[in-house]
């Protein structure tokens, strides 16, 4: 059972993007480092803002690219071999447009799902996907012609909040992730839904 090493939140970078339902990946990390105490500073080496943080007893890397979401691969490939973590070792958060807001899902594995920021990673870790996935439900606006700028809008006060809770919910699996136990970690995350 492998432990994790890293979590890796995706967005696109810049203050225009920040608040968009694109970067729920981002605010992962975000939420991950606070909680720890850690600061992400600009890291050039591997494109992103990092973080080394201790997480239940466990050292783990954090990582939000500054790359923009479809070159997202470029950043998770060089913490990855700096830090010798395989991609089984990391997990990567980022939107999911098939869950609602205010539920999250782990999953290792699996294709992209047309997630630029997925394909591209898969990409660079030359073509293995065994790494994990937190995905954070931000909805679908019903008509994928609607589904750019759906993912790049904020969402509204209640999704937002629903969202949020979703992140804190995940944070409060994490030290069951961090020692491999990810049924009991899934069991727990899968069953929550924020309130409405």
């Amino acid at each position: 059972m492998s432990q994790l090493k890293a979590i890796i939140g995706l967005g696109n970078p810049g203050a225009n993007y920040a608040a968009t339902r694109h970067n729920a990946g981002a605010w992962v990390v975000e939420a991950v480092a606070r909680a720890a105490g850690g600061e992400l500073r600009p890291e050039k080496k591997f494109l992103g803002l990092h973080a080394k943080v201790l997480l239940h007893g466990q050292e783990v890397h954090l990582l939000e690219p500054t790359t923009f979401m479809n070159r997202s691969g470029g950043a998770v490939a060089a913490l990855g071999q700096f830090f010798r973590i395989a991609p089984d070792e990391m997990l990567v958060a980022h939107d999911e447009l098939d869950l609602p807001p205010g539920q999250a899902r782990y999953k290792q594995g699996g294709g992209h799902g047309g997630h630029n920021g997925l394909r591209d990673i898969i990409s660079a870790l030359g073509n293995d996907n065994s790494f994990y996935r937190l995905r954070i439900g931000i909805g679908h606006p019903g008509d994928a012609r609607q589904v750019t700028n759906y993912v790049l809008g904020r969402p509204g006060k209640a999704d937002h909040a629903a969202i949020k809770a979703a992140i804190d919910e995940c944070l409060a699996t994490l030290p069951q992730a961090l020692s491999g136990d990810w049924a009991k970690a899934m069991n727990r995350l899968h069953s929550f839904t924020a309130p409405s």
